[in-house]
């Protein structure tokens, strides 16, 4: 079978096609067929080797996908070879046309669902599912503030915030992106490239804050991301990129807290729930994953360049 390899960490070049064997899967494991495969920051961190915990070389990269079930293992339950599945973890790495997964990895694709929408949720919308409702405690009513909406783990925040009865304001930095967001029914868009976005915000809260802020650059945008708190509001961080000086005061009166978000920390229980309820929120079409671009799978480097920098509007996708 096909899959990228990586020998040596390093630039996205490091990325090589190969042919390489087709796993079998052993007790509790299924060899899925891969129909699509989601494109995620944190694969750039580990094929450079700057990712705290880096696997052995070589290997094949990527987390999330979706496809049928090929084979089964002994020991597999209910699945039976062609269900349609979708996963955010697995064993093999998911750039490539089969990846071999453990029974906990798996979850059913629903049928209104296309296998890229399947590889579009995994990371992003398992990170706003946990950014909205594990860390950030959401609450119908509330208003939450999504800093950076326009990328996959924003548009996916988006919509299951509106599902869940909150008030959703969210910035991005192009027109494209206002307008997606805004055809998602957000309530209020703001370009966080405008100069004076933040006083913007404010008034639009009548001074009363904001309950819940989810931040995809906290390296940027912290300090001003606890000014714009309600009290006793919470800002949960899902992306930074460097380090940020602020006043540990602005949490002092208001009572607010910074709370960090990792998926890796999720415990097994957090992560069936997770998926579970998006896996629902597809089945009932209130969340519909969004696709900004579709490459092949001999494209990896380029995907890889392209999902570090601004402007991307939906997840990218790698079809093998």
């Amino acid at each position: 079978m096909k899959a990228i390899r990586i020998n040596q960490f390093g630039p996205p070049e490091v990325m090589q096609l190969e042919n390489i064997d087709k796993p079998v899967p052993a007790a509790g494991q299924l060899l899925i067929k891969v129909e699509a495969i989601g494109v995620n920051p944190v694969e750039t961190y580990v094929r450079s080797g700057q990712y705290p915990i880096l696997p052995n070389l070589p290997f094949t990269p990527g987390n999330d996908l979706a496809g049928t079930i090929d084979a089964c293992g002994p020991d597999c339950g209910d699945w039976k070879v062609g269900d349609r599945v979708f996963s955010s973890r697995n064993i093999s790495g998911s750039y490539a046309e089969y990846t071999l997964c453990n029974l906990q990895q798996v979850f059913a694709l629903p049928e209104r669902a296309s296998y890229k929408e399947g590889a579009a949720v995994g990371v992003p919308g398992a990170a706003a599912w946990r950014g909205l409702f594990i860390r950030g405690n959401a609450k119908a009513n509330e208003t939450v503030l999504i800093h950076g909406g326009s990328g996959s783990v924003g548009l996916n925040a988006i919509q299951l915030a509106k599902a869940a009865g909150l008030k959703v304001i969210a910035t991005a930095g192009t027109p494209e992106g206002l307008v997606l967001m805004k055809n998602l029914g957000v309530d209020d868009v703001f370009n966080h490239r405008d100069k004076d976005y933040i006083d913007a915000i404010k008034s639009s809260q009548n001074g009363k804050g904001v309950a819940l802020i989810l931040e995809m650059l906290a390296n940027l945008n912290l300090q001003s991301d606890l000014d714009l708190l309600a009290p006793r509001g919470r800002v949960v961080i899902i992306g930074s990129r460097g380090k940020i000086e602020i006043d540990p005061r602005a949490t002092m009166g208001k009572e607010t807290d910074i709370r960090g978000l990792s998926l890796f920390n999720s415990s097994p229980e957090e992560t069936k729930q997770t998926f579970s309820a998006l896996r629902d929120a597809m089945g009932k079409g209130v969340l519909k994953p969004v696709i900004g671009h579709k490459m092949q799978l001999s494209e990896a480097a380029k995907a890889h360049d392209m999902v570090m920098k601004d402007g991307n509007c939906g997840k990218i996708i790698l079809i093998p």
